[in-house]
């Protein structure tokens, strides 16, 4: 069997970290009646890079974010939905997110859906935007299109689709592709590097990516924290809960997929598709499948359908 993973975090770590999944995958299924001669496990280019593999059947199953499901779903069937820790912090109101005394922590329920939030960065535009947030003002469409916006691919949910629709929602119809200063960026480590460096005003990330890059942010850029990370360099700089202010927060988006190729016919079926959930379900159930899940912040699986990702089919659309 061949597992493709996406790069949203460093692909070596995420081949280290994934090793002893093979055998655990070979065990499961074999109790099920099905013989797993090898399981490979790459890490692909891009998110849409997975996708297209999924789809010419070059992989059989793939990890995928929402967006990036709906986008190449013709081709493609989901078959679990992560789970994962949900925040302490839920609020729809940008202004409770910000500060030290506001930080978020991984201790809330499960939850099948997370949120995207347009950080505004410590640069000198970027502190006008968050101090206007955290007084209560409501930013104009003026204030947003004079900043320069670091987001990532289209098919990043997180990075790109729903900060779209919240632009949407707030400013008449009005879309990423309508500001005047965007780059569009291969990762979130390179939007965290931008936003310490005060390259960028705005960057757009999952709800927990200050939890993630807390402990590098006052690190200088010739070290690494306790995951890995590189120093982001703000070693004058206050903590990340005082620098990255959120200014928007987005709907919730349904957790990232496994999903299966429609392209091989001894994978897509049935009895292998639910052989197959149940044996991932499993292994996430258990202490090593815990800890190797936990590469993408993923605590367990549940099983899905297609249906469940039509609210992101619906938004892929409104973003094209």
């Amino acid at each position: 069997m061949r597992f493709q993973f996406v790069p949203s975090r460093d692909p070596g770590e995420i081949l280290a970290g994934t090793e002893d999944l093979k055998q655990l995958v070979i065990d499961a299924m074999a109790e099920k009646g099905y013989t797993i001669g090898n399981v490979d496990i790459t890490v692909s280019d891009s998110y849409e890079a997975a996708g297209e593999a999924l789809t010419a059947g070059a992989v059989d199953v793939a990890w995928l974010p929402g967006g990036t499901y709906a986008l190449y779903s013709d081709n493609s069937e989901v078959i679990l939905t992560a789970t994962r820790n949900g925040l302490s912090n839920d609020s729809e109101n940008p202004a409770d997110w910000n500060g030290e005394a506001n930080k978020t922590e991984k201790n809330g329920p499960q939850v099948t859906f997370y949120r995207s939030l347009i950080y505004a960065t410590p640069s000198a535009y970027g502190k006008e935007l968050a101090a206007k947030v955290n007084n209560g003002e409501e930013l104009t469409w003026e204030d947003l299109d004079a900043a320069n916006w670091a987001v990532m691919n289209v098919s990043s949910s997180a990075g790109y689709i729903y900060p779209t629709l919240w632009l949407m929602e707030k400013y008449d119809g009005k879309k990423i592709t309508d500001l005047s200063h965007v780059t569009t960026l291969d990762g979130y480590m390179a939007a965290f590097q931008q936003a310490a460096a005060e390259q960028v005003d705005i960057i757009v990330c999952y709800a927990d990516g200050r939890n993630d890059y807390e402990g590098s942010w006052n690190l200088p850029s010739d070290q690494v924290d306790e995951t890995n990370h590189q120093g982001l360099g703000r070693v004058d700089g206050g903590s990340i809960w005082d620098e990255l202010n959120v200014i928007g927060v987005t709907e919730g988006i349904y957790n990232d997929t496994v999903a299966v190729t429609k392209a091989n016919p001894d994978i897509y079926n049935d009895e292998f598709k639910t052989a197959l959930q149940d044996s991932l379900i499993e292994i996430s159930e258990t202490e090593k499948g815990k800890e190797i899940f936990a590469i993408y912040s993923h605590t367990g699986y549940a099983k899905a359908k297609d249906s469940d990702y039509d609210v992101a089919r619906e938004a892929l659309k409104v973003v094209e």
